[in-house]
């Protein structure tokens, strides 16, 4: 259709009918239209073509193809009304050649070939025969006359036609564009294609601002990899974090609030990234229903300082509350076992000393429910039962004293009683919460007592586990067995651990092949709170590790090659451990807040005053901490407690043990020693400031213990001394201490091997020491040689 707007009265006229006609076919198969000026769409269109088609057809189609060709003079004898007739039967003519949509003109060149394909045989002859100058005249279809005329075999032919045409005009195209690729054309369609793409550009530019881009971000991101995931440039990003006022470079890490803030300024929408680890995937750790979950055994640790009952104890409760008929039975020591006191199981972890429990506590292990705190009735509270306390404490459980040795004459539980209110735990007869147990693991008397206030405690916590899900707990100790390889005693936390289970323990995995409990009686299955040892797995766990029943043993061993790959690039990297010397890089670089300080000194006065001046030397970058002050030497706990805290080591008239020494050099601690405090104080401020440079450190030769003393006229006190480590050596600096606290400070004056007078003796021999201005000197002393030697910058 060429005019866009054909209206009622068009149609009308084109047909040579009223507009009231046309008006009733509408009215009738479609909608009225207002008036004779209405424009008419496709459908209203076809509508009308079809109806005036089906109403006015012709009685056969021959009489239509019978004079498509005429001569020239023929054509020249035209009847005007035979052109009246054309003019009248067009539209039609047009409508069931266009689809439904007329044209105003009235020309149809296309049926030329379709009236050629159509004349019949016996006529062809005659066409040749005809001149050679020959006009195609104008086609009338005349559709208002009836007949019924099959169209769709001159359709098919016309189709036949129209393809085969269509294929030899697509080969003449490739010709086409073959010759003119030969001559290094086609330049104009590159360009073209070119225009088209830059177009293509900006739209999706367009399209790109009015919709924001979404970006995840995880929980830690560098700002070059959130300028990169923004498609943004680097200082685009930079220049928008110090708006916000965060001074930070492209390798720089920030949070996800700040990114999140930083995204939606540059005009991105922002999602939380969640990256979902192997260990994710593997272990379900999904919070349990409170319908599933079912009453368990309370797990309960025995403690207290050495001698005073423990293991007493235990071994009373396991004799006691074995069935008779497991009497006979071995019974095999695995850590942890469990006895029924009336009908109800409690788990004991036999731990010795309090270790075990503290190395479970440091690695977040909240495996225990309910201490036990033994103390000897005759004894009191000790140095390790106050630890004992601390560590319960620490692990938020409750505390249940057992005053035991109660069968001994000279027991006084009141002393204990009062004792105990120091560390905050107050008996209930005084209006306290703490549950105290007279007992005596010799003759067993309150130990039943005390067992059903093991159960009074466990019951008011409410204990409940879910039994009917794969299992989780910890590695109470394990060992390598000669015979049966890696053997592992594990504690039941959660779930139920079967036979056939695939486990995984901090870097070890494996199958369990057997199971068995204390008793040495073979287990297929251990709910909550049950210990038991196992076998079948590829290495020894740690003691303190979590474990997991899993379902994918090659994921597990994924993941166990991840945690082993973590531990070697921790152990390959750097050791963080503080020094003086790289103090001031440290706090430069920001890394350092705090700087912890351990102090032990001679006397508590002493260690009372270096304390107090060590922390008037806080600045604004770093704050001195003095986490722990004693008096005493230096000794193996102290540096573990630097190890952990990150702390350096001052000692103000102490010397460190030979295990100490050890530990401290394994674990790279610096410990200094001091017998003037205004050189602590100095060194330590000379470091905050990055002044320090220690010139000169000192090199140990050797130790010698002092076996006898003489006096020698015009000599003084010679000290008879065996080398018990090193060598002594003539000249040296050396050391006198008693009991580990430095009584002298000076230099060796000589140094005799029977008559002789000698440079140096070795390990394993006997000399005499005489010391530059100082007498005073007992059996016992130890005498250390040291040398200052110069360090090279």
């Amino acid at each position: 259709m060429l005019n866009n707007k054909y209206r009622v009265h068009e149609v009308a006229k084109d047909f040579n009918k009223n507009s009231k006609d046309i008006t009733d076919i509408l009215t009738k198969y479609a909608t009225t239209p207002k008036n004779h000026m209405q424009p008419l769409d496709d459908r209203e269109l076809s509508l009308i073509f079809e109806y005036l088609t089906q109403h006015n057809q012709v009685e056969s189609i021959e009489s239509i193809y019978a004079d498509v060709y005429r001569e020239p003079k023929a054509a020249a004898k035209e009847t005007p009304e035979a052109g009246k007739e054309e003019r009248r039967s067009a539209p039609a003519q047009q409508s069931n050649q266009k689809g439904g949509k007329p044209v105003k003109e009235h020309t149809a060149p296309v049926n030329k070939p379709a009236a050629q394909a159509e004349q019949p045989r016996a006529q062809q002859p005659q066409q040749q025969n005809r001149p050679a100058t020959r006009v195609p005249e104008k086609k009338v279809v005349d559709t208002r006359k009836s007949g019924n005329v099959n169209l769709e075999k001159y359709d098919q032919r016309l189709e036949d036609l129209a393809a085969g045409k269509t294929k030899q005009m697509q080969a003449g195209k490739q010709k086409f564009q073959g010759r003119n690729q030969r001559k290094g054309g086609f330049q104009g369609g590159n360009k073209r294609r070119q225009e088209e793409q830059e177009k293509m550009r900006r739209l999706q530019m367009e399209i790109a601002k009015k919709t924001p881009l979404t970006v995840k971000i995880p929980d830690e991101i560098g700002v070059g990899e959130l300028a990169s995931r923004m498609k943004k440039t680097g200082a685009e990003v930079v220049k928008t974090l110090m708006k916000n006022g965060v001074m930070a470079s492209l390798s720089d890490v920030i949070d996800f609030d700040t990114a999140a803030i930083i995204a939606e300024e540059l005009g991105c929408k922002v999602e939380k990234e969640i990256i979902v680890t192997i260990e994710e995937r593997l272990i379900d750790t999904a919070e349990d229903k409170e319908e599933d979950l079912l009453p368990r055994a309370p797990v309960v640790v025995v403690m207290g300082h050495v001698d005073h009952g423990k293991t007493s104890l235990l071994d009373y409760i396991r004799n006691a509350h074995v069935a008779a008929g497991e009497a006979g039975g071995i019974t095999q020591h695995i850590g942890a076992y469990q006895v029924e006191v009336g009908g109800k199981p409690i788990t004991f972890l036999d731990t010795p000393g309090h270790e075990a429990f503290t190395a479970m506590r440091a690695r977040g292990a909240m495996i225990t429910d309910v201490a036990i705190l033994v103390v000897a009735a005759d004894d009191g509270i000790m140095p390790q039962t106050v630890e004992s306390i601390n560590h319960a404490k620490a692990a938020q459980i409750p505390v249940i004293v057992a005053i035991n040795k109660m069968d001994k004459p000279e027991a006084n539980p009141e002393r204990i009683k009062e004792q105990l209110t120091k560390y905050e735990l107050v008996p209930e007869e005084w209006g306290g919460e703490t549950i105290i147990c007279p007992i005596s693991a010799k003759t067993g008397e309150g130990i039943d007592n005390l067992l059903e206030m093991v159960n009074l405690t466990a019951e008011m916590q409410e204990l409940k586990a879910n039994p009917n899900r794969s299992a989780h707990g910890a590695v109470i100790e394990a060992r390598l067995d000669k015979g049966r390889g890696p053997v592992a005693t594990l504690l039941v936390q959660n779930g139920t651990l079967h036979q056939g289970d695939i486990i995984i323990a901090g870097t070890a995995v494996g199958r369990v092949r057997a199971m068995t409990n204390a008793r040495g009686e073979k287990l297929t299955e251990a709910g909550p709170s049950v210990p038991v040892e196992i076998i079948g797995m590829g290495e020894v766990p740690g003691a303190g590790d979590d474990f997991h029943a899993v379902a994918d043993e090659r994921m597990a061993r994924e993941l166990v090659e991840q945690r082993k790959h973590d531990q070697k690039m921790a152990a390959s990297s750097p050791v963080g451990k503080v020094s003086l010397e790289d103090l001031f890089s440290q706090i430069k670089q920001g890394e350092m807040k705090d700087l912890n300080i351990i102090v032990k000194a001679d006397v508590q006065g002493s260690a009372e005053a270096v304390k107090a001046s060590l922390e008037k030397i806080s600045n604004d970058e770093v704050r001195v901490r003095v986490i722990h002050c004693a008096v005493g030497a230096i000794n193996e706990s102290d540096v573990m407690l630097a190890t952990t805290s990150n702390a350096i080591i001052v000692g103000f008239n102490v010397r460190p043990d030979s295990n100490a020494k050890d530990t401290a050099a394994r674990n790279k601690v610096d410990m200094r020693m001091y017998r003037v405090i205004y050189d602590c104080i100095n060194e330590i401020e000379t470091a905050m400031k990055g002044m320090l440079a220690p010139k000169f450190k000192e090199v140990e030769l050797g130790q010698a213990e002092v076996r006898n003393v003489f006096r020698i006229t015009g000599v003084g006190m010679v000290a008879g001394c065996y080398v018990t480590n090193g060598k002594m050596q003539r000249g040296a600096n050396m050391r006198l201490l008693r009991d580990n606290v430095v009584i002298y400070d000076g230099s060796i004056a000589s140094l005799q091997r029977f008559k002789d007078s000698v440079k140096e003796v070795a390990q394993g021999y006997e000399c005499g020491i005489t010391f530059e201005k100082f007498q005073d000197i007992k059996e016992g002393d130890v005498i250390e040689a040291f040398l200052m030697e110069q360090i090279e910058v």
